[in-house]
Formats: structure tokens, C-alpha cells, sequence
């Protein structure tokens, strides 16, 4: 049997036994991690995800990616040019077991980016049991989807703000809400997780466009050319 999950943005094609390197993810060498973002498991394909599938996989390591090598070079500044490295971490994974249903009560951890908040980790893995609790607060007191990131600040430091224009799919009026909504410099968005993403979605109002477009990873190539 084959699933097709989600993490980081993307799609992989996994059968038990897999080794599979993804984003990095909040967990060490030897857990086990669950992927709840099924898009496809054998037959049944889901509207977007298979209602209770999940994936389970042993974290074998913590690695870094290939190094790319980014090159800059500038028009009609005296011939300006700059080379620069980075290494993307990665978490190295072998697929344990593919569930078709079940998955939403199983304990196990679910699979979270580095950047995501330690309580955002222990809801996401907790039992289906015990989410129950949570409907009992007010609707008046409802917020928005995920975990509010804890980088967010009332101005740019320095008073410079990164172009966030730099990122694909962001234009001037997203830049605005950006700044709006705390977030002025690329290695702000670098260090959200699956929670405070699902956060900044909600509060934008582009639901999805934030993993669609691999805002993380252009951050994090932008911000290291800063450096």
C-alpha cells in the first residue's frame, strides 16, 4: 500500500519502509512521528486529506541538504557581484506504517516543522479524546486558526524593514498587511512552524498561499544572503 502525505510544503509518494528526507521537523533521533495531511492513501483519495490516515515514520537523523551555491551579481554598480552557501536542514525518515484509518487516536507525536511552538506539538499529537474539552470556551473568545507566531514586533528593528516584496506571490498591498500584522524582516517568517503559518493564513485571508508559494524557504534563502 502507498499514501501520499504532505509536509513542508510538499508531496511525497511513500510504502513502508521508505527512507525520506522532509523540512526539518521538532522531534529527535529515534521518535516516532505521525503525518496527518494525507492526500492519498491506495485508492481512496481525499477532499483534500483521508478523513483518520496518517502516516507513521521513525526520525533517523537530523541532516543538512546539499549545498547551494547562490550568485548575485548587480547591473550598473561597478560590476557588484556576491556568491553565497546555504545547507537547508532536513529531517532523514524511514516509513514505519501507513494507517487508512484510526490515525486521529492513535498518541503518537504528530510530524511538526522545526519552528513550531512545544504546546502547538502536544495538541496537534494529543489523543482525539481529549480535544472535546476545548469546546466548551466561549465563541466570543474564538481566535484565529494555530498558534500566534512569538517573533512579531510593533516596528522593523532599526526602523529597516526587509523587502518582503522579494518573495513570490508578495506584492504591496500583502507587504502592507505584513506590517499590519507585526512582521517586517524575512527571518521572522523563517521560523514559523505548521501552527503559527496556519495563524498568519487567517489573518491575511490567504488561506494556503503561505506553504502554495514556499514562503519559509525563500525567506530563508533571503535572509541568508543578508548575512
Amino acid at each position: 500500500m502507498f499514501a501520499v502525505l504532505k509536509t513542508g510544503g510538499k508531496q511525497y509518494r511513500v510504502t513502508s519502509g521508505d527512507i525520506l528526507r522532509v523540512e526539518k521537523l521538532a522531534a529527535q533521533a529515534g521518535d516516532t512521528v505521525q503525518f496527518n495531511d494525507i492526500l492519498m492513501v491506495g485508492t481512496t483519495i481525499g477532499t483534500p486529506t483521508v478523513a483518520g490516515a496518517g502516516v507513521q515514520a521513525e526520525v533517523i537523523e537530523q541532516i543538512k541538504g546539499e549545498k547551494v551555491i547562490h550568485f548575485v551579481k548587480r547591473r550598473r554598480k561597478h560590476g557588484s557581484k556576491r556568491t553565497k552557501g546555504h545547507r537547508q536542514q532536513l529531517t532523514l525518515l524511514r516509513v514505519t506504517d501507513i494507517l487508512e484509518s484510526g490515525a486521529d487516536a492513535s498518541g503518537v507525536m504528530a510530524a511538526l516543522g522545526a519552528g513550531s511552538m512545544s504546546g502547538a506539538a502536544v495538541a496537534a499529537s494529543a489523543p482525539a479524546a481529549e480535544k472535546p474539552a476545548k469546546a466548551d470556551a466561549p465563541a466570543a473568545d474564538a481566535a484565529p486558526a494555530g498558534e500566534k507566531p512569538g517573533n512579531l514586533l510593533t516596528e522593523a528593528r532599526d526602523g529597516k524593514p526587509d523587502d518582503l516584496k522579494k518573495i513570490s506571490g508578495v506584492g504591496p498591498k500583502l507587504e502592507g498587511l505584513l506590517h499590519e500584522n507585526g512582521v517586517f524582516h524575512f527571518d521572522q517568517i523563517m521560523a514559523w512552524g505548521p501552527a503559527e503559518i496556519a495563524y498568519m493564513d487567517d489573518k491575511l485571508s490567504f488561506k494556503g498561499r503561505i506553504e502554495r508559494d514556499n514562503w519559509i524557504e525563500q525567506a530563508t534563502q533571503f535572509s541568508a544572503e543578508q548575512e
